[in-house]
């Protein structure tokens, strides 16, 4: 396990950071796919073949610019389903291969960029070592499980000039844009607070034990995470149609902080223009054991809660937006101006200055991210962004488990008081580590 036990600095944050690419599991840098040109087909490897990642193939394979080559799994029924998957929409007996093992994927030189939608303590080894094997990345929400992941995955984009597009698609949709806009533009005003209503937090797994059956990898599954026993909670066998419930586990996930909050938590980022930086205070709830009631500031004085239910609410003192998908709704004063998210251009032509800020149209989370590819741009959630959210999510998330009031510096990612930069790193259980 990896443990700070110096005082934390700049100096060791960096040293910690910088080794992700020297780890002896990762694959070396010479390992290079070809650049992609402007007419090949962009060639594809997937891991984690659960439900968020069989919704991901279905997006990408019926794609006439793309090739799907390889998928992997630590669950046989699970790969050995997509594999079929991939070669029945080909209409061939083979050519996608399946893997039990994510670094035989990574070392296919004929493969452009990996989908990965793993548990979410997996995101950054894997994502590391995808990029230093010179693959473009596509990863799932929310980006990484700690500050220090999510830093370390930026610093392995930008050393190996590779693209990682975060799977925060909301970015991608009209009604959040349209929101992010007004309030940019400064068309409610000043903006007091920021209702985000989304779940609980993550508790300590307490699952029992149960047997294993043949055809899983358990411990690979475990991977990072503390050594314990089976529990079909955690990784159901075969091909399963639901989200699992690892996310609801501390150490596998956030619970609904990191799920949603990696959603709307992004978009408040977003609309407040703090997509390179982030908040500077964190609150507790004021009840203990509470599942909402976390705040935090940003430097501009605007504040955000986390309250129950699902839904983004913008308060200004010019006006009101509520936003989530497939829903959007502004109030101008006592007017109401917008009651459906096909209104969103009208309002936008009507109440932006011609001279608006207008933000990244990706029209198309999928598509972004391969254009980007070719073009080597960065996507609409680059993984800077992906990053800052998933801090976001993170330091709320100790604010739950620890109680107490944080000022967080979000230049030199550390804390001025309250929390313990201890906490901002993973603790990888052997042989797993950066």
């Amino acid at each position: 396990m990896m443990k700070s036990t110096q005082p934390f600095s700049r100096r060791s944050f960096i040293k910690t950071a910088a080794i992700a690419g020297a780890v002896p599991f990762i694959l070396p840098s010479s390992v290079w796919s070809a650049p992609t040109g402007p007419n090949d087909k962009i060639t594809l490897g997937f891991i984690g073949m659960g439900t968020q990642n069989r919704g991901l193939l279905g997006g990408f394979i019926n794609r006439d610019d793309t090739k799907v080559l390889a998928v992997c799994d630590v669950d046989t029924n699970r790969r050995e389903s997509a594999k079929k998957t991939v070669n029945d929409h080909y209409k061939q007996e083979k050519g996608c291969e399946a893997y039990g093992d994510f670094r035989e994927l990574l070392a296919r030189k004929d493969i452009d960029g990996v989908v990965i939608a793993t548990p979410d303590h997996w995101h950054a080894l894997i994502a590391i070592a995808a990029l230093n094997a010179g693959k473009d990345v596509y990863c799932e929400k929310p980006m990484a499980h700690t500050v220090i992941e999510g830093r370390a995955m930026v610093k392995a984009t930008r050393k190996n000039k590779r693209i990682l597009q975060v799977g925060s698609m909301q970015r991608s949709m009209k009604e959040f844009r349209a929101a992010s806009e007004l309030v940019r533009n400064g068309v409610l005003g000043k903006i007091s607070k920021i209702e985000v209503s989304i779940g609980a937090p993550a508790i300590f797994c307490d699952l029992p034990e149960e047997k294993e059956e043949p055809g899983l990898n358990w411990d690979m599954w475990l991977g990072p995470a503390p050594k314990r026993p089976y529990n079909s909670v955690l990784s159901p066998r075969g091909v399963h149609t639901h989200f699992p419930d690892w996310r609801k586990y501390r150490e596998y996930a956030s619970g609904m902080i990191g799920d949603w909050g990696a959603h709307h938590f992004d978009i408040a980022q977003w609309a407040l223009g703090y997509d390179d930086s982030g908040p500077v205070e964190f609150f507790p709830a004021a009840e203990k054991n509470a599942q909402s009631g976390v705040r935090f500031r940003y430097p501009t004085g605007e504040e955000v809660i986390h309250t129950p239910g699902n839904n983004i609410v913008f308060y200004g003192d010019k006006g009101k937006i509520e936003v989530n998908r497939g829903q959007f709704k502004l109030w101008i004063g006592n007017e109401q101006k917008a009651k459906e998210v096909n209104e969103c251009e009208a309002v936008l032509s009507e109440l932006l200055p011609a001279n608006a800020v207008r933000l990244y149209n990706s029209g198309n989370h999928l598509s972004d991210f391969l254009k980007c590819m070719r073009s080597r741009q960065k996507p609409i959630c680059d993984v800077e962004i992906g990053h800052r959210t998933a801090s976001v999510c993170n330091i709320v998330s100790l604010a739950y488990y620890y109680g107490k009031d944080m000022k967080w510096d979000p230049k030199h990612e550390k804390f001025l008081s309250g929390g313990e930069n201890k906490w901002l790193f993973p603790e990888f259980r052997g042989p797993w580590t950066f």
